[in-house]
């Protein structure tokens, strides 16, 4: 069964429709150039940017720490994904292209691959939004239920992540 190890919530004001969560060790600042830009992650060594639409300007992050996999949380998202990144310090920040690496007191395990699982919201009091995915225009679903996660941002995003292999 897997357990809850730690969990931090903080804000973030993404720029050109991107934020990311980085290893701070690692020095690299994008995502690969190859990355699939019709996928909401885009992974890059030690990294993952979340395209969000061009209307959000606070997203609201609560991180979460899990000694293994654990079952998806209840309740409707606008969306999701999941991959794996090698972290090979594990020591977190949250990057935008305009506002730099601010670090997060996110306590993981220990370094190594680890498995992320993105689900997100978006506010129904400030849509409607636009998908910033390449090649789709669709207008957002908006599903309710995670106003007080929302607390008035633009979106919520919960990231939940766990190792599956040691550095």
């Amino acid at each position: 069964m897997s357990r809850l190890l730690d969990a931090c919530e903080t804000t973030v004001s993404p720029s050109y429709r991107l934020f990311g969560l980085v290893d701070t060790t690692m020095g690299a600042e994008t995502f690969d150039d190859d990355a699939d830009r019709s996928k909401w992650l885009l992974p890059g060594p030690g990294l993952v940017y979340l395209q969000v639409p061009s209307q959000v300007t606070t997203t609201a992050i609560r991180l979460e720490s899990w000694t293994t996999a654990l079952a998806p949380p209840p309740g409707q998202w606008a969306g999701h994904e999941e991959l794996q990144v090698d972290l090979p310090e594990g020591e977190l920040g949250l990057q935008t292209v305009d506002g730099g690496l601010s670090e997060i007191p996110l306590v993981l395990p220990s370094p190594g691959t680890h498995r992320m699982r993105w689900q997100w919201v978006f506010n129904p009091e400030t849509g409607p939004f636009a998908s910033p995915l390449q090649d789709c225009s669709d207008v957002l679903p908006t599903p309710a239920g995670h106003e007080a996660a929302l607390g008035g941002k633009d979106q919520f995003c919960l990231v939940q992540i766990w190792r599956t292999t040691a550095a």
